[in-house]
């Protein structure tokens, strides 16, 4: 399909645009020529993130504020990143990732519905999977969730699913793997108190804000016996977005893809690949498993390449991390200036 970009006189309604991969999304689209607004209730986004076009700052559970917004802007699509992210606070709080995840996934769709909103990308995760049987993953594998964070993900899937059914509305899911470093040109990044990240804690490790780095679980049916993932850098994902975008603007059917490079790397080398980019040997100490970690997690992401003709231009481990590295030492510099 030939995609047609109508992006000068479009509005794209992003929620959870002030987030770390909503923010990078946001900027895609701004550099791309759409008219952005974003809606967020701030819980972990920040406003400096938002590089383009209006901040609504707003939660989805409150549905006045969002059919408000509708009337206002009157946006030809959606694209959905508000929620809840962090496998083990889900085991330990299900109702708290359901609630916000899956309940609030339908406030927004209604709301789509009511105003006429027929395109919708919809941000989901390769945790659908759970342990998947065959590696790499096509779109295809049984959607077993072992946690549930990915099982309020499969839920909001099933529920678009029977909407483009019963309605006049198309999405598309991006199913994404481990997303990782920054904006190249270090304006935005991932920021968070308590960063569950690999990546992220390595570089945080490196700079004394955490006194070691915990490699969880030793045991794994893998060959050093570490976690295997998938790591895509956000630029390359942010980049897919818009592709997909443009192919339901263009009139295309709903699909999913997988958001991957397809291949992966285990713990114990982005551990060793981050000392080596970052020039500092920083404590790492082995600890249990932790819950909900599936041994590996690979993406065949050939549909989306064949279909969208998504072309990632930073398929590099040694760069993900050193755009990582920059973001997280200019962070450093803003705190202590």
């Amino acid at each position: 399909m030939n995609f047609t970009s109508t992006s000068t006189s479009t509005c794209i309604l992003v929620t959870g645009g002030a987030g770390y991969i909503g923010s990078h999304v946001v900027k895609a689209l701004g550099e791309a020529g759409y008219r952005v607004v974003t809606y967020d209730n701030l819980s972990t986004g920040h406003p400096w993130a938002v590089l383009y076009g209006d901040l609504v700052v707003a939660d989805l559970a409150d549905r006045e504020k969002l059919r408000d917004v509708f009337n206002h802007y009157k946006p030809k699509a959606v694209m959905h990143f508000a929620a809840h992210v962090v496998v083990p606070e889900s085991v330990r709080n299900p109702l708290k990732y359901y609630r916000n995840n899956t309940v609030n996934a339908v406030n927004l769709l209604e709301t789509c519905l009511e105003f006429g909103v027929e395109s919708f990308i919809f941000s989901s995760t390769a945790a659908v999977y759970g342990e998947p049987q065959e590696i790499p993953i096509d779109e295809g594998a049984p959607l077993e969730p072992i946690n549930p964070y990915g099982q309020s993900k499969v839920l909001v899937e099933k529920i678009l699913a029977d909407c483009t059914r019963a309605y006049p509305f198309r999405y598309v899911s991006l199913r994404y793997f481990n997303v990782a470093g920054a904006d190249v040109q270090g304006r935005i990044g991932q920021v968070s108190p308590g960063p569950t990240h690999l990546i992220t804690r390595a570089l945080k490790t490196a700079l004394g804000q955490i006194d070691r780095l915990e490699i969880y679980g030793t045991d794994y049916p893998t060959p050093d016996g570490t976690c295997i993932r998938d790591y895509i850098h956000v630029d390359d994902l942010a980049h897919a977005h818009t592709l997909a975008l443009e192919y339901l603007l263009s009139g295309g059917d709903s699909r999913v893809y997988n958001c991957g490079y397809g291949h992966g790397y285990s713990v114990r080398e982005v551990v060793d690949k981050a000392k080596e980019v970052m020039g500092i040997d920083f404590p790492v100490v082995e600890s249990g498993r932790r819950e909900g970690d599936p041994p590996a997690l690979v993406a065949d992401s050939s549909r989306i390449r064949e279909e969208l003709h998504w072309q990632p231009q930073y398929d590099d481990l040694a760069y993900i991390i050193k755009t990582a590295w920059e973001w997280e030492k200019a962070l450093q510099r803003r705190r202590k200036a």
